[in-house]
């Protein structure tokens, strides 16, 4: 995680504490502020590490097939379900399985992940046949849960499951003093990524960047860095900023 901000060197501070117990980890924050970085960055310093980092986007796999992904089917078990396939729990056994978006979960998969947190057991779709698994369960949200238990589309007693360690990831307005230090790492990761020489901003880019309202957080900004490193001069300046970047 790049920056040195007040609110990162917290996560910092938590990772660090965190990262090597078993404690499941609930993150929160709002899209693009890097919420999947903290996960990698428990999973890596976590005594798991060199186990999988199962990943599974729970906003990206619709309502009817999330229970499929994440438990696995057996053949026959609905169509489509040509052969046996074992589920993401399954496929981080031993490891770390990341549940971005959880916010964006069926009831009904929420209660079968309730059901794997408190025995450790997983039963794929079609099958009565209970498999053990060993994972350490990240999450991570956008939405308020709260709000989401209030109106009935969460679960309190999985929130309360998850949320053992709670890490709220800053947006980037509430942290604009990193944002010299993450222009200088997206133009140098962009500069390799193009085979390129890598373009320096000037003081006045940095400090117009800095002013920048930016509602796409970090992923925003990366965005932005590519954008004059291809467009701008050879130093990236404030009129460059003025011309290719501040909407």
């Amino acid at each position: 995680m790049i920056g040195e901000s007040e609110p990162i060197n917290h996560i910092k501070e938590i990772i660090e504490k965190v990262a090597n117990t078993e404690a499941k980890v609930l993150i929160t924050g709002p899209n693009g502020s890097g919420k999947e970085l903290v996960a990698h960055w428990l999973h890596e310093k976590s005594s798991r590490s060199q186990s999988p980092l199962i990943e599974v986007n729970c906003a990206a796999i619709p309502s009817e097939l999330i229970e499929s992904e994440l438990f696995g089917h057996v053949k026959g078990s609905f169509t489509g379900a040509v052969k046996d396939r074992p589920g993401k729990f399954e496929s981080a056994n031993g490891g770390t399985i990341f549940l971005d978006e959880i916010g964006d979960m069926s009831l009904s998969a929420q209660a079968k992940v309730l059901r794997a947190l408190q025995e450790h057991k997983v039963a794929r779709v079609g099958s009565e046949k209970d498999i053990d698994v060993n994972v350490r369960v990240v999450a991570a949200t956008n939405k308020n849960l709260q709000k989401e238990i209030a109106e009935g589309n969460f679960r309190e007693d999985l929130y309360h499951r998850l949320a053992v360690i709670l890490i709220k990831v800053p947006a980037l307005n509430d942290r604009r003093e990193d944002i010299p230090l993450l222009v200088d790492f997206f133009a140098t990761k962009i500069s390799e990524e193009q085979g390129s020489v890598k373009k320096q901003f000037s003081q006045e880019a940095i400090q117009l960047l800095k002013t920048y309202n930016w509602t796409g957080n970090i992923r925003e900004l990366r965005n932005v860095v590519e954008r004059l490193i291809i467009l701008g001069e050879k130093e990236i300046s404030a009129n460059d900023v003025k011309m290719f970047a501040i909407k």
